[in-house]
């Protein structure tokens, strides 16, 4: 990985995954879309692991796209954008489709992409003083990474489009209010608060989070009868893997499931 835009850590089976441009507030540039993109892929892919932490070095989470980036491209943007589009896309795609859980921890404030990569979390999990914003029509852009499948989809198109369209920043509190993120900590209390979630999904059982993750995906886009027909085949799949059968012992035995993950 390369050191100066982004770090991936992995230990005790859990992903971390920090944006690591602190001068430039996490600013999404080539480099960083491209490392972000092999990140994601190592997570989807790697067995050895079951959850993941998404964050962000310095004070910030990410501020979006790295605007200096944007300018030193001259005529070539609109190129420029499209290739570093590839690579995000492709991110948050995996991300969001992997079988392991991910957990956003937003440290600082999250605007333009770094807000479409906040809230692809499965569980978002912000500190108390932090933000959100779109920030594309300030920069006179529209939304990328996401955002205008992810927000509707989470609180309603009326105040999706309020947020895009006026630009108007939510606090961490008024973003659980609003029902776009899960959690809103005291800041120092942030670090704990995430190791506590990330080491439940790590000892949990993968298969079962990932067919719930397919699941909610396409519950907006089929009908009810196909919707309960994928249930019924992946609550079958799940009884046929080790976990499913050591949480159904584990139950009758009335002791904890030890899961393995796989």
């Amino acid at each position: 990985m390369n050191a100066d835009t982004l770090l991936l850590d992995v230990k005790d089976q859990i992903a971390y995954i920090t944006l690591n441009r602190p001068h430039a507030a996490n600013g999404v540039n080539l480099p960083l879309s491209k490392e972000l993109m092999y990140a994601a892929n190592k997570c989807d892919e790697d067995p050895g692991i079951r959850a993941v932490v998404l964050t962000g070095s310095g004070s910030a989470f990410c501020a979006g796209g790295d605007l200096r980036h944007f300018a030193g491209t001259g005529d070539q943007l609109s190129m420029s954008l499209k290739e570093m589009t590839v690579y995000v896309h492709a991110a948050v795609s995996r991300l969001t489709r992997m079988n392991k859980p991910l957990i956003t921890a937003v440290n600082g404030v999250a605007a333009g992409a770094g807000m479409s990569l906040a809230i692809a979390g499965d569980l978002i999990i912000a500190a108390e003083s932090e933000s959100f914003v779109a920030a594309y029509t300030a920069a006179g852009l529209s939304p990328d990474g996401g955002m205008t499948w992810l927000l509707p989809r989470m609180i309603g198109l009326s105040k999706a489009r309020e947020i895009i369209l006026t630009n108007r920043r939510l606090t961490a509190k008024e973003a659980v209010a609003w029902g776009l993120i899960n959690k809103c900590v005291p800041d120092d209390d942030m670090s704990q608060e995430v190791e506590s979630a990330v080491k439940y999904f790590a000892k949990g059982p993968s298969g079962s989070f990932g067919k719930i993750k397919q699941l909610l995906t396409s519950c907006f886009t089929e009908t009810l009868e196909t919707q309960m027909e994928m249930e019924a085949r992946g609550i079958s799949d799940m009884a046929r893997t080790r976990d499913g059968k050591e949480g159904v012992e584990a139950f009758i035995q009335k002791r904890k499931p030890d899961f393995c993950g796989c």
